[in-house]
Order: C-alpha cells, then sequence, then structure tokens
C-alpha cells in the first residue's frame, strides 16, 4: 500500500484542501513509493500565522539555552536511533547511494548535537563606555523561519536550517523540495515524539510557486532561508522585500578544480572523480570545472577518463553501487539537453554522455559519467550549472592562467587547488572567488565551518557559530549605572 505522506501543522497531522495530491517516485525504479499531499496557499498562511502565535507565546522563544539544547538533543538522539530507516528512505526517494545516505543521516544527527553544544557556551558581549555606561550586545531569536530545501540532500540541507534556526528560539515552517519529501516526513515524526512545543515546527509540502512563494511573501515571515537554483534564490530575494526579511541563500555553482604539474596524479585523480561524481555530481560545490596544467593535461584526461568508466553505476540500495540515479526524469533529461549543447558548441566528447538503459537499470534514471574535453570558457557547459555528472577539462599554463580562468564565472561557491608547493597552493587558493575551498582535497567539511559563496552562490552562511546567526538578531542594550539629568538643554 502506498504511503500517504500529510502535512504537519501546529503538532497534528492533517489532510490538505488540495485533492492535487504528487506521486513521489524512486528514481532507480520509477516506482511510486508514496502520496504527498500539497498545501495551499490559504493552508500556508494559516500555517504562518499559528507558527508567530507560538512564537510570540513563548512557549519556546522564552526558554532558556539549556533547555532548548536538551530538546536538541532529544531529537539528535531519535534520528541516530532510526538511522538505518532514514538512510532507506533516502536511497528510496532520491536514488542516492547507501554510502552516502547513511553518511548523511549521521551528519543530520550530529547537525542537532553540535547546535545544543553551541547553545551552552558563552554568547553576546559587554562594552565599558564612558560616564558611568555599559553597553550589553545580545543575541535574539527573530520569530518566524520559512526553510526551504532542495532535492539534492533532503534530510541534511533541512537539518542545516532546523537545527539552528530552532536553537535560536524561532518557530519554522519547513517546505522540503516536491520530489523527495520523505525523509523530511519521517524526521517530523520523531519531532513530534520529543518535548519540543507544539506549533513550533510545521511541515508543509508543496509547490514552490505556491508554498514557497506564500513564505518569501508574507509579512508575519521573518526570515526566509533558502537552497536552490539561483534563478529560485533570486525570485525569493525580490518576494521578500515587501517586509524587508533577513533572506540567506545557499545557490548554485561552478566550481574550479585546479591541477598543477607538480600535483600527486594519483591524489588529484582520485579526489577530482570524488569531487564530480559524488552524488550523481547533483551537488551545488561539485569540482565540475577541472582546470589541468598543460604538461600534464593529457595523462591526466587518459587517467581521469579510464577511472570513470570504471565507476559502478546502479541502483542506491545495491552495496555494489558507488554512483546512483538521478533524481527525476526531467533532471535527466535537463542533463541530456547539456550533453547535446556541449557537442554543438564543438566540445570533445572524451567518455559517457549516455542514459544507462542496460544491464537491469532500464527502468531507473541512470548516467553514464560524462567527460568533456577541448572546452573553452565561453561554452554553456563551462559556465551553467548541468547538477549532474559532467565535467569538463580545460588546459592552462600557469598560475596566472589558471587562476583568470577559475573566476571567470558568474558563480562562487567552492573551490580547488592540487599541488606539492603548499605555498604555491595557498597563492592560489587565495585569489580564487569562493566560499568553500581546499588544497589537495575535495568535498571534505565539517559542521563549525561555515558554508556559502561569493557572487551568485549566494548571500550569507550556515553551520557554525555563522549558521546560529542567521536566524538570531542582535541588540544592543546600553545602561546607566549612575543615573542622573544629563541637563542636555540647560
Amino acid at each position: 500500500m502506498t504511503k500517504e505522506l500529510k502535512l504537519y501543522i501546529n503538532g497534528h497531522w492533517v489532510e490538505s484542501s488540495n485533492p492535487d495530491t504528487l506521486d513521489i517516485i524512486n528514481p532507480a525504479t520509477q516506482e511510486v513509493i508514496a502520496m504527498a499531499q500539497r498545501a495551499t496557499k490559504e493552508e500556508t498562511e494559516e500555517t504562518i500565522k499559528i507558527a508567530k502565535k507560538t512564537f510570540e507565546s513563548g512557549v519556546w522563544s522564552d526558554k532558556s539555552p539549556q533547555e532548548r539544547a536538551a530538546v536538541l538533543l532529544q531529537i539528535a538522539d531519535k534520528l541516530q536511533e532510526n538511522i538505518d530507516e532514514l538512510t532507506n528512505l533516502e536511497v528510496q526517494n532520491n536514488g542516492k547511494t547507501r554510502r552516502e545516505a547513511r553518511s548523511d543521516a549521521e551528519e543530520a544527527a550530529n547537525t542537532f548535537r553540535y547546535y545544543a553544544g553551541l547553545l551552552n557556551m558563552p554568547n553576546g558581549q559587554t562594552y565599558e563606555a564612558p560616564e558611568d555606561m555599559q553597553t550589553m550586545i545580545v543575541k535574539e531569536p527573530m520569530g518566524v523561519a520559512g526553510l526551504i530545501v532542495p532535492w539534492n540532500f533532503p534530510l541534511l540541507m533541512s537539518v542545516w536550517k532546523i537545527a539552528p534556526a530552532l536553537a535560536a528560539g524561532n518557530s519554522i515552517l519547513l517546505k522540503p523540495a516536491e520530489i523527495t519529501p520523505m525523509t523530511a516526513v519521517k524526521m517530523f515524526e520523531l519531532i513530534d515524539e520529543s518535548d519540543l512545543p507544539k506549533g513550533v515546527a510545521n511541515l508543509l509540502m508543496g509547490s514552490g510557486s505556491v508554498v514557497g512563494q506564500t513564505i518569501a511573501e508574507s509579512d508575519d515571515v521573518d526570515v526566509v532561508s533558502f537552497t536552490g537554483s539561483t534563478g529560485v534564490g533570486r525570485r525569493i530575494m525580490q518576494a521578500a522585500t515587501g517586509n524587508m526579511k533577513k533572506v540567506s541563500l545557499e545557490l548554485g555553482g561552478k566550481s574550479p578544480n585546479i591541477i598543477f604539474g607538480d600535483a600527486d596524479l594519483e591524489t588529484a585523480i582520485d579526489y577530482s572523480l570524488f569531487g564530480i561524481y559524488m552524488g550523481s555530481g547533483q551537488v551545488c560545490t561539485s569540482g565540475s570545472r577541472i582546470l589541468v596544467q598543460e604538461g600534464i593535461y593529457d595523462e591526466f584526461v587518459a587517467k581521469f577518463v579510464e577511472n570513470a568508466r570504471r565507476i559502478r553505476v546502479g541502483p542506491g540500495n545495491d552495496e555494489q553501487s558507488e554512483m546512483g540515479a538521478i533524481v527525476s526524469e526531467n533532471q535527466l533529461k535537463s542533463i541530456l539537453d547539456y550533453i547535446r549543447i556541449g557537442k554543438e558548441e564543438g566540445a570533445s566528447l572524451a567518455s559517457g554522455g549516455i542514459r544507462i538503459e542496460k544491464n537491469g537499470l532500464e527502468k531507473g534514471f541512470f548516467m553514464e559519467p560524462t567527460v568533456f574535453t577541448n572546452v573553452t570558457s565561453d561554452m554553456r557547459i563551462v559556465r551553467e550549472e548541468i547538477f549532474g555528472p559532467v565535467v569538463t577539462i580545460q588546459k592552462f599554463q600557469d598560475e596566472e592562467e589558471a587562476i583568470k580562468i577559475a573566476n571567470d564565472t558568474d558563480f562562487g561557491l567552492a573551490g580547488s587547488v592540487f599541488s606539492a608547493d603548499q605555498n604555491k597552493a595557498l597563492r592560489v587558493i587565495k585569489k580564487v572567488r569562493a566560499g568553500i575551498t581546499w588544497l589537495n582535497a575535495y568535498h571534505l567539511t565539517n559542521i563549525q565551518a561555515p558554508w556559502g559563496g561569493y557572487k551568485q552562490s549566494g548571500i550569507g552562511r550556515s553551520l557554525g557559530t555563522y549558521g546560529l546567526d542567521e536566524y538570531q538578531e542582535t541588540k544592543q542594550i546600553n545602561i546607566n549605572l549612575a543615573p542622573k539629568p544629563i541637563h542636555w538643554f540647560d
């Protein structure tokens, strides 16, 4: 029997008045695995009012940091206890491999623990001011936080927003991506079992044009956090101007991965494969532009292609699979369109480029790891985010040209440099205009470090203390320690 996914509003699972439900598909099989309710504009507006009323009541916002931390730890424990189910749901709904899905679930639990711990750290500042005055700087919750997450990391991206928003004392409304709501629903089932007061956390499934737009436009929402495409982020930013709400955006990327001639070739190739093909390339920080110094270009391309062809593509629930399915038929079509465009632009297709329809993968949305060479920086496949297992490999001569090519993009989310010369690597990475960078590595990061980008890759930062700041107001309190008339107008 197909599972029905309901809305979670004010501590209750409810059905939407909208009869237009959405079938949730397993991208590895095209099997319908659930049916999701889709909230209406009116239901979204009502939920926002509930969240605002709950915030103003103080049932959560007035709790001490220690009390909030205790609830976050409860939720973390419940996620850990249900990690196998969360992993299975993510594999079924998103198509990623079990290794990736389990890693996401573990980090989700750890993120709640991190923000619980952060609440017990010193916070705020005091200043000795002249004239017997003292100034305090305190952090306060913002109010209602609208959280809109993408389909590529359904559980983890939700937690990256929920944990700091709740830690700060806000009430929240989460909108998961329409096609991947299953782990969000399971997480809210676990939240419902915790001591979080009813009405603080709400879950609305539905379209971005209805639910997402209503959240962004609402005068009762105080902060909106969105992860997704730059185009949608731009529309959210415009919609948010009504009440000048705070906006946090983590958007697209077209990240450079620079390989110098003195790099350890085996290590560079290994991380470069991981950088683009992890998550089937459906990762905002993917190293989708590999820049290789001319002296090792041919050798790098030959070995990279050889290794890319060995990647075992298959269903995520198969332990032998190293790369899973593309999340949806629409996304697969978009990737194939870019491959056609790349060939029309004159790029050389060195490997891959086709949908896999054999060896039992005929029903799923599977794609060969794809490599383009002989590309130029004006090509669309080099400039636009493909969001799939497609990489371009360009040649450069020296540091100056590498930096120029790396920064010749509208985006600035991530980047890396591989070199045996640490001074050179550091010199170059400091010139790369990106928010998340690596030396002789790729994709490795931690909860404590800020996550976000430059230019059209977004505004604001997730994770670390920066992530908590995104959901807090900063207040100045001035205390007169010796009250007496100032005789300003005497």
